[in-house]
């Protein structure tokens, strides 16, 4: 079967650019797309191609010509909902027979992709299903059954069977098929250090329940590890990428694995940097393992602190203190560990919360920090709490920038104080 996967291009809008002018919000950051990768390296006895829009813009038309596919599979976030569906659009027009969406969007809002241009839903890690889907379309059936995966039906409810998530659904003994973005390698850079970049999975979930966060969706709120010789078979894999993002929302969810897989990895001697996240209650409680991975190559981290009091941490449901961030910064600047730290302001913010927040990070130790505006998404605890209250539903405006429920402050006042942070923060950072 002739398959082509599509990464989505940048997208989404900006509120403070298009009404006031603002264009200092913008965070965009290229990489590559592993979820097609690794869904491609699961389908050795399939022509697969990879299609990057975010580093080849205008290439759908070329791809299409060049061979039309049996099947098209899309993927996207949240504010890249719409531009997938007219990408969906787009591909049947030409002929495509099958069309197949997944990804974060698709698994926690299902239902926004049940219209005619969609065949078929992958929900949740996608694959195993996604073969399965595969194999099931080859061999002339109808895959109705399969968990995991919901055929489209416009106009009425969709229905599915749940997948019961296992470390089988990540299917690591077949490696991300990284020679099909071989030609846009160049695109996949970290430009504020002037390094390429290369993305490994070692984990797939989280074990935590952070209201705002849309992770659950993944693998129905499991925390899924893969086996450590298999994560550095993957970095092997990427021999001339000098830094590697381990692509997990928390590489350290399970302690001891954590451990074996630092352990293998110095033991491997890949003479490679790692970029992953962890929570500062696990700096604070296991400073040994930033220890040990930091002997194995660990450069940066990227931590949730979100909030700077426990009360507003507490909203959250973040289950962690404003101390334990604190303590855990000064754990990692002894250790020489850069840390990229990531804060949310809140459509609620008044002039003295952005005052507070500026003169926290002016005085902090954390080397670059990334402040995004708290944001209901679909298929989260906050969103079902927020429903109400949105006042915004074009999902084009979900980057993380764009306030879409009410502020208190005058809107142009909101965002004017919001871009005065990010400039100064960026201003600041020690990278």
């Amino acid at each position: 079967m002739q398959i082509l996967l599509i990464n989505p291009p940048n997208c989404g809008r900006s509120i403070p650019e298009e009404r006031y002018g603002i264009t200092s919000v913008r965070q965009i950051f290229r990489g590559e797309p592993l979820a097609l990768e690794e869904l491609a390296g699961n389908l050795p006895d399939h022509e697969v191609r990879i299609l990057d829009l975010k580093a080849e813009p205008g290439g759908l038309s070329r791809a299409l010509s060049e061979a039309l596919p049996d099947l098209v599979g899309l993927t996207g976030v949240t504010c890249e909902a719409n531009t997938v569906r007219r990408l969906a659009r787009e591909v049947k027009a030409a002929g495509v027979k099958s069309v197949v969406v997944g990804g974060i969007h698709a698994s926690n809002d299902p239902a926004f992709f049940n219209h005619e241009e969609v065949d078929y839903i992958c929900i949740g890690l996608g694959k195993l299903s996604f073969r399965e889907l595969v194999e099931a379309l080859e061999q002339g059936r109808q895959p109705a059954d399969l968990p995991g995966m919901a055929k489209t039906s416009p106009g009425n409810r969709l229905q599915w069977l749940n997948r019961d998530y296992r470390e089988a659904d990540l299917v690591s003994h077949h490696p991300p098929a990284y020679q099909l973005v071989a030609h846009y390698r160049e695109h996949y850079r970290l430009e504020r250090l002037k390094v390429s970049m290369g993305f490994v999975a070692s984990a797939a979930g989280c074990p935590h329940r952070c209201s705002f966060c849309c992770i659950k969706g993944q693998s129905d709120g499991r925390y899924l590890t893969r086996p450590p010789d298999q994560v550095i078979r993957d970095i092997e894999l990427l021999a001339d990428i000098p830094v590697i993002r381990l692509i997990d929302a928390n590489t350290f969810g399970n302690l001891e694995q954590a451990r074996q897989l630092g352990e293998a990895i110095k033991a491997a001697g890949l003479n490679k940097q790692f970029l992953a996240d962890v929570r500062s209650d696990t700096v604070v409680n296991h400073p040994e393992l930033m220890r040990l991975w930091r002997e194995a190559g660990l450069r940066a981290v990227i931590i949730g602190f979100e909030e700077l009091d426990d009360q507003r941490l507490a909203a959250m449901n973040k289950a962690n203190r404003a101390d334990v961030n604190r303590e855990a910064v000064g754990i990692l600047q002894e250790m020489g560990i850069t840390i990229v730290g990531d804060f949310i302001v809140a459509p609620s913010y008044e002039e003295e919360d952005f005052r507070r927040l500026s003169d926290y990070l002016a005085a902090s130790r954390i080397d670059l920090p990334i402040i995004t505006v708290l944001t209901p998404l679909p298929g989260t605890e906050y969103h079902r709490r927020q429903r109400q209250e949105i006042i915004n539903h074009d999902l084009d405006y979900y980057t993380l920038t764009n306030a879409v429920t009410p502020t208190r402050l005058a809107e142009e006042e909101f965002y004017r104080l919001y871009a005065e942070l990010v400039r100064t923060s960026h201003q600041q950072a020690k990278l």
